[in-house]
């Protein structure tokens, strides 16, 4: 079903009855409209309503529970709060689980000296965090965020890339713009196209109908090739200590995702195999002692600094690899 299809559907199912919005609600409802600027007809604002309040009596559900102990992460009301889950996976995520058209090369790390915590945010290899926008474009924040530390760590200076070089850009590869992509296809760009413009000079429009117009003169990155890690947790920890930020995919679909707030985010249900959107590791560590239910990958995504940590999410370390986050992670090469 395609994304328009299914909103008519959506909303034709919704209009059907004529829901009963809980007036305690409306307050809430005026300034969550105001903050992120939703002009609604009569029409659409009552069903949008109706969805809001399902959203918002879930996370109130879910963080009595958490202050009860028997979750590891808080949930909060943030710009995704009129979606439905499914519009929100149709939407916001990109990540195409697909197989590579070349033979995967792989790197083995060093066992000692690995330390025990990594904030690459710390050290100027990470760019503030950005917003995808409608578009499913995850793939292309995942690997500019990549190449940028990449680049940090040749040239000492940081330099914001261009996620819209890639979208307009790398269809041969085999990207498909915002329909979705992967982070070796926009590596495999950089490389056969000998460069990547920077953010200024080629800036983010969160479309994907504009034609490639890359000038080679405002190039700010190469790529010489990438690695694909293994796929272990440990071998992961290595690669991030070792190198720098990295391009991983994760499965961000379910609803507790769409509303993460603060703390270890461990959802049972998260697969490690239904992969569905691209986001840069920074960090690992721990809170707290040094147990397993501590520890924590620092993740950047691709949401804006509204959504999250800041733009960030702790998401669960050294368990049976929780939300794929090691089954396809990668970095790039750089000369």
């Amino acid at each position: 079903m395609t994304f328009s299809l299914f909103l008519s559907v959506l909303c034709l199912g919704i209009a059907s009855a004529t829901p009963q919005h809980d007036r305690n609600l409306d307050e809430q409802w005026f300034k969550w409209k105001s903050t992120y600027k939703r002009p609604y007809d009569t029409n659409e604002e009552s069903w949008r309503r109706t969805i809001w309040e399902k959203n918002v009596k879930m996370i109130e559900l879910h963080n009595q529970e958490f202050s009860q102990g028997k979750h590891s992460y808080s949930l909060l009301m943030n710009a995704f709060g009129d979606m439905t889950n499914e519009e929100f996976r149709q939407v916001m995520t990109g990540f195409q689980n697909k197989k590579h058209k070349k033979e995967k090369v792989f790197q083995e790390f060093p066992s000692d000296n690995i330390p025990k915590s990594v904030d690459w945010t710390q050290k100027g290899y990470v760019t503030p965090v950005k917003n995808q926008g409608h578009c499913g474009s995850c793939w292309a924040f995942s690997a500019t965020g990549a190449l940028e530390g990449q680049m940090f760590r040749k040239t000492g200076k940081l330099v914001p890339l261009s996620e819209q070089n890639l979208v307009d850009c790398s269809r041969p590869e085999g990207n498909e713009g915002c329909n979705g992509g992967l982070m070796d296809y926009a590596f495999m760009y950089v490389q056969d196209n000998k460069g990547l413009d920077s953010e200024e000079s080629y800036p983010y429009l969160g479309t994907d109908t504009e034609a490639c117009h890359y000038k080679p003169e405002f190039s700010a990155a190469n790529v010489t090739g990438f690695v694909d890690i293994l796929q272990d947790e440990k071998e992961l920890m290595k690669a991030l200590a070792f190198v720098g930020p990295i391009s991983v995919a994760i499965d961000a679909g379910l609803m507790s995702f769409q509303f993460y707030s603060s703390g270890i985010y461990y959802d049972k249900s998260c697969s490690s195999k239904q992969l569905n959107h691209g986001v840069l590791l920074v960090g690992y560590g721990y809170e707290g002692t040094d147990s397993d239910n501590n520890k924590f990958w620092l993740v950047k995504n691709s949401w804006g600094p509204t959504w999250g940590a800041k733009g960030y999410i702790k998401m669960a370390k050294d368990r049976n690899n929780h939300c794929g986050i090691a089954t396809a992670a990668s970095y790039p090469v750089v000369p």
